[in-house]
């Protein structure tokens, strides 16, 4: 068996979580494979909402496990709220919930780090969420960091005291002021709570139950645009997010991989600071802001909304190798006459498909344009039924990425889901 992968191929918040719970079913594992409490995963049944940033987006199914795997970095305050905002009782949580014990810590100092050096960029910052996920993943790379195991050390005391003088000592740099003391104490109830879970080494766990035949789902957190390497860097997350960060993620080999599922909106979303060609500074923008709820899980803030960006979205079906897409949000598109799509950029008067390197030149999006709809598709379950528009609009997205549109959702309840 080989474990397939889900992730985002625009700047985050395509709609994972929804999706993630939709597929579950059909599933052993759902193992989330790196970011942190950045992410805001968003799932809805029963009339009740559900926000996850850091538990991967099937522990709401029984009979399934889920794992927190070494890619992901873990705060134990955060931990602590979501697990008590499951609803879920302590013994089903602990039993459907793994950790792997190679998941990297984020210290309190490591959200000291965070908001000092985001202040210290000014008007140059990168919209980071100031969870401390860049510094927590600069202490791993920099081999500094403190992992889910050292919980169990003897001298844990001694190296998380370590650690957190060093950051202390670098925040003065930034002439911080901030007293962790508060935050600590959450985060050591958080510590406690981790210990009452199964810390497993993911790596054997999951190569095992592949061998086994188990059908294993790695989730993504962010989008392919925010990704370390291929994302609009400088303005990016601290981790990879494309499918080849599932592998390094969760300790399987790329033989290993399937199916490499890319969910994307019916138009383009992003929230913080970096480039982001088909933004809309108009009423159709806030009416898309509106219509769609466009305001981030984790903090609140109005995304950026626009049009849909082919060119992105060709170039991280072609990082990640997507075998299928899933789109997110057409209904947000209904009551619209005329809908825009970039086909291209024009960069200092050249026209070219590709994302480019450097972002100091505007990339001026060169749209083509198709109708829109304007019946209510919300309760539509059959791709048939669906407006003949916006049939149109998904059959010239499979035409232009050569990928099938698998899954269509028409609203964020898991029921609102069109399987084709």
């Amino acid at each position: 068996m080989k474990i397939d992968i889900l992730l985002g191929l625009q700047w985050g918040d395509e709609g994972k979580g929804k999706i993630v719970d939709v597929l579950t079913p059909g599933y052993d594992i759902i193992a989330r494979f790196q970011g942190g409490p950045n992410a805001g995963h968003t799932l809805e049944f029963n009339n009740v909402r559900h926000v996850l940033h850091l538990i991967p987006s099937g522990i709401f199914h029984s009979g399934k496990i889920n794992i927190i795997g070494n890619g992901v970095v873990l705060d134990p305050a955060i931990f602590l709220a979501e697990v008590e905002k499951t609803g879920l009782a302590a013994g089903e949580i602990t039993k459907r919930l793994l950790i792997s014990r190679k998941c990297h810590l984020i210290l309190p100092g490591h959200r000291l780090l965070d908001a000092a050096s985001e202040a210290a960029k000014g008007v140059n910052k990168i919209g980071s969420t100031l969870k401390g996920i860049g510094p927590a993943y600069t202490d791993k790379t920099g081999r500094n960091g403190l992992r889910i195991g050292d919980i169990m050390r003897a001298d844990f005391m001694e190296l998380y005291r370590d650690r957190i003088d060093r950051h202390i000592e670098l925040a003065k740099t930034y002439k911080a002021n901030f007293d962790i003391s508060e935050y600590e104490k959450g985060w050591f109830e958080g510590i406690e709570l981790i210990k009452r879970f199964n810390v497993i080494s993911s790596e054997y766990y999951i190569n095992n139950a592949l061998a086994a035949g188990k059908k294993v789902l790695a989730e993504g957190a962010q989008g392919t645009m925010l990704d370390v390497d291929f994302g609009s860097y400088p303005f990016v997350t601290s981790s990879n997010t494309i499918a080849a960060g599932a592998c390094t993620g969760l300790g399987v080999p790329p033989l290993m991989t399937g199916e490499v599922f890319g969910i994307f909106k019916a138009y383009c979303t992003r929230v913080g600071s970096g480039p982001f060609p088909t933004e809309l500074h108009d009423t159709t923008g806030e009416m898309l802001r509106k219509q769609g709820h466009e305001y981030g899980s984790t903090t609140g803030r109005p995304r950026r909304c626009g049009w849909l960006d082919l060119p992105a979205l060709k170039y991280a079906i072609m990082i990640n190798g997507v075998t299928r897409l899933f789109m997110t949000k057409p209904d947000v598109l209904t009551g619209l006459d005329t809908i825009k799509v970039c086909r291209a950029y024009k960069i200092n008067g050249l026209v070219t498909e590709e994302v480019p390197f450097d972002h100091s030149a505007p990339a001026e999006p060169q749209y083509f344009e198709m109708k829109g709809w304007d019946s209510d598709i919300s309760a539509i379950r059959e791709y048939d039924d669906l407006p003949v528009h916006l049939r149109s609009y998904t059959e010239m997205i499979e035409k232009e990425t050569g990928v099938p549109v698998s899954i269509i959702s028409v609203g964020p309840d898991r029921d609102q889901t069109i399987m084709r």
